[in-house]
């Protein structure tokens, strides 16, 4: 065991949020709508922090940011679905991205076994009660516990890379 103070001194200084939010840009992450249905009302909301926790329980989880309008209207619902949107859904992702408006009209939807609305053109689904939620600075992490899931339909998953939509390319 070392004698040296385990903070680095280049920690101390405070991280600029605009070189963080580019540097961070440079990762790719995988686009979803997380939706729930408190009192049979429909409500959802683009996620692109969605991730894969535990095996064994089944576990997944997202970020969601102290300033979200969706994440009250979810959250009271104790349940909620994520849908994987496909490289072709970016305005999908776009529509419940916005804050004003019924984000379910005109998609097409059904109740999944939480009653979590699951996107009938979405590649795949995970359906959660929610298991805990932890705050880390300005954002809540959502843990879930998957309690059903399938996939809908092949296809490549919608990405958000560097400000941007894009896709993935796999190797041949």
């Amino acid at each position: 065991m070392s004698d040296q103070d385990p903070t680095p001194a280049a920690t101390s200084a405070p991280v600029d949020p605009t070189e963080f939010r580019r540097v961070l840009g440079h990762f790719p992450t995988g686009v979803t709508v997380v939706a729930a249905a408190p009192d049979d009302r429909p409500a959802g909301m683009t996620v692109g922090s969605f991730f894969s926790i535990s095996l064994d329980p089944p576990l997944v989880g997202f970020c969601v940011d102290h300033g979200s309008s969706s994440w009250p209207e979810i959250e009271p619902a104790g349940s909620f679905s994520v849908n994987v949107l496909g490289s072709e859904q970016s305005s999908l992702s776009n529509h419940f991205a916005r804050t004003a408006g019924d984000r379910f009209a005109d998609v097409p939807w059904h109740p999944g076994a939480t009653g979590s609305p699951l996107l009938d053109e979405a590649l795949a689904h995970i359906e959660c009660v929610t298991e805990q939620v932890v705050e880390a600075g300005d954002h809540w992490i959502v843990i879930g516990r998957v309690v059903d899931l399938a996939v809908h339909r092949e296809g490549m998953p919608l990405l958000f890379f560097q400000g941007g939509y894009g896709r993935f390319e796999p190797e041949v």
